[in-house]
């Protein structure tokens, strides 16, 4: 059985770097417009694993490099990252995000794409300024591929036909893809060999398809105060995710009539997701969800990919930073929000 992993241990390895990337995102949200630093400390004081950062920051040192320009380069994907929310939230109609109102809910959903785009700049900004063609290479195509696979998700919503392979289509473009940038960046840094910097990039990936596997599970089985946000967001929006694909595949004919019906029923209300049901009338389709074991076989395939990733980093030697980065992937699958 795996130990207990504390995400606090991993980010003690790297206080000083961490500081420095909070410091940086602080800086990052100075504008001559008073509402952009406004929403980026309602933003950045939610909190947030900072899982980005601590991957690139641990990728990098594991491949050699410890120096400023990692400082940069993380701070830029979590910039990225953070625009990414601020659209999401208004796509998908969040209230909440992180346990407190989201951008969109508190400041209004034009003010949350407008800072977002800003936020997304700035983060374009700091990979243009860093200078290395390779890293704007994967950044600016990661930026391509996550977008594709919100489209591609927003597309295919409240389709239970929805094959198994499209959705991992998805959370590879639109999770995936920026871990694996992140630890490919690292990698970059360090300067290693195209095999090795490759390897990393597939640590990243599979790590995120973890962390999306994780996520979609917990919206079925998690709490508000686990998750930070009302459970079972992603089906009122139509997101079919795994652990619905799975009881797809297991329930009855019948079952499988009820679960269609509650889909179209939402997709009747429109894609504008304030029209969303109310989270009881998706209490009968949870329950099934949870008795055909969706859930449960969406975490054993999280934990599948972690064990991919670990078994990419076979080319590096053992080392502080390559147990950390054993620790934060085994986090992934441990975390409950």
């Amino acid at each position: 059985m795996s130990r207990q992993i504390d995400l606090e241990g991993i980010t003690l390895l790297l206080r000083d770097d961490l500081a420095q990337v909070e410091q940086r995102l602080r800086e990052g949200m100075e504008s001559v417009a008073p509402l952009v630093p406004e929403v980026g400390r309602h933003t950045l004081s939610g909190g947030g694993k900072r899982v980005r950062p601590l991957l690139l920051l641990l990728a990098s040192r594991l491949c050699g490099y410890r120096g400023p320009r990692a400082i940069q380069v993380a701070t830029a994907v979590e910039f990225l990252h953070t625009a990414s929310l601020l659209h999401d939230d208004v796509v998908d109609g969040a209230d909440t995000r992180r346990g407190r109102p989201s951008v969109s809910a508190h400041f209004g959903a034009r003010v949350a794409i407008l800072v977002g785009d800003f936020v997304l700049a700035r983060a374009s900004q700091m990979i243009v300024e860093d200078g290395d063609p390779d890293i704007l290479w994967i950044f600016t195509e990661t930026l391509r591929t996550m977008s594709e696979g919100e489209i591609l998700q927003l597309s295919r919503s409240f389709d239970p036909e929805l094959p198994e392979a499209v959705y991992l289509e998805v959370i590879g473009r639109k999770t995936s893809s920026l871990l694996a940038t992140c630890s490919e960046a690292g990698a970059i840094l360090g300067g290693v060999t195209r095999a090795e910097r490759r390897a990393l990039s597939d640590f990243g990936w599979q790590l995120g398809l973890a962390f999306q596997l994780v996520d979609d599970a917990l919206d079925y089985i998690g709490s508000e105060d686990e998750l930070g946000k009302p459970p079972l967001g992603d089906l009122a929006e139509g997101k079919v995710t795994m652990p619905l694909i799975a009881t797809l595949k297991r329930c009855s004919v019948g079952e499988r009539t009820e679960i269609d019906a509650l889909l179209k029923a939402c997709a009747q209300t429109g894609l504008e997701p304030s029209a969303a049901l109310d989270p009881a009338e998706l209490e009968p389709v949870r329950e099934l969800v949870v008795r055909y074991r969706g859930p449960e076989l969406t975490l054993e395939r999280a934990r599948a990919c972690i064990g991919r990733a670990k078994s990419r980093s076979e080319p590096f030697t053992d080392s502080e930073s390559k147990r950390a980065l054993f620790d934060l992937a085994e986090f992934v699958v441990q975390r409950s929000r």
